[in-house]
């Protein structure tokens, strides 16, 4: 892994946002807050200020200011990863695939492979999955297999009291994906699709998913996966 040092300076700036008066003076008052929070965190330790780095490129993507929300949120990522702390460094991949730069969608999918390996909790990483959903076309198997993981993670993961409401949800986006992908409209149709895409077996869907994975990021992972699995419990 490689870190960069970023000058945090001028970013307090007017952009073409699309945000009314209002929200903008919102948005760079609590951008102004953060920084200053910032530039006092060098005793608190490196996560706490990899968090605030990600408040921090949060607002500028609210703000439009992309590239400088690309360039803070990176450096976070790389020290919650030095941290093994992935839940921080999941919401990292999530803040920079938002930054709408050229490496974007290799980070989501970085953060997906993190987020379905390590025990990150099941609402950020459906929240991962549901972005495979909204970045691939209607016929793309690749949607089947993000929404039939995210339908396991919540299973495995969900807490009791979060357990029906996630189920829900995840439930709702299969019923989507497969009305989109094979025009299904009831549940002989759902069943009928999820076995013909092989949708019900974990060994088989998530070898699918990392070839999706793979297809995403192709040759630019910042991590060595081999290394992170032999961190992962027996």
């Amino acid at each position: 892994m490689q870190e960069q040092t970023i000058n945090i300076t001028q970013l307090v700036n007017d952009t073409d946002d699309g945000l009314s008066a209002e929200e903008r003076a919102g948005l760079k008052k609590q951008l102004v807050g953060a920084l200053q929070a910032l530039e006092t965190s060098t005793e608190d330790g490196p996560l706490p200020r990899a968090r605030l780095q990600l408040d921090i490129a949060e607002v500028l993507n609210a703000l439009g200011r992309k590239k400088d929300a690309w360039d803070i949120a990176r450096e976070a990522f790389f020290t919650c990863m030095q941290q093994e702390s992935w839940t921080d460094a999941v919401e990292a991949c999530d803040v920079l695939f938002q930054a709408q730069q050229p490496d974007s969608l290799a980070a989501l999918g970085m953060g997906i492979w993190l987020s379905v390996t390590f025990p990150v909790d099941s609402e950020l990483t459906v929240a991962m999955l549901i972005h495979i959903v909204d970045e691939t076309p209607n016929d793309s198997d690749g949607a089947a297999v993000a929404a039939i993981t995210a339908r396991y993670v919540v299973d495995l993961r969900a807490a009791d009291g979060k357990h029906e409401s996630q189920s829900f949800l995840v439930n709702n986006l299969i019923a989507m994906v497969a009305q989109r992908h094979s025009n299904v409209r009831d549940q002989a149709g759902l069943d009928r699709w999820l076995n013909h895409l092989q949708l019900r077996d974990p060994q088989i869907f998530l070898p699918r998913l990392a070839a999706v994975i793979d297809a995403i990021v192709g040759d630019k992972w910042w991590f060595d996966r081999d290394a992170l699995r032999a961190r992962l419990p027996d």
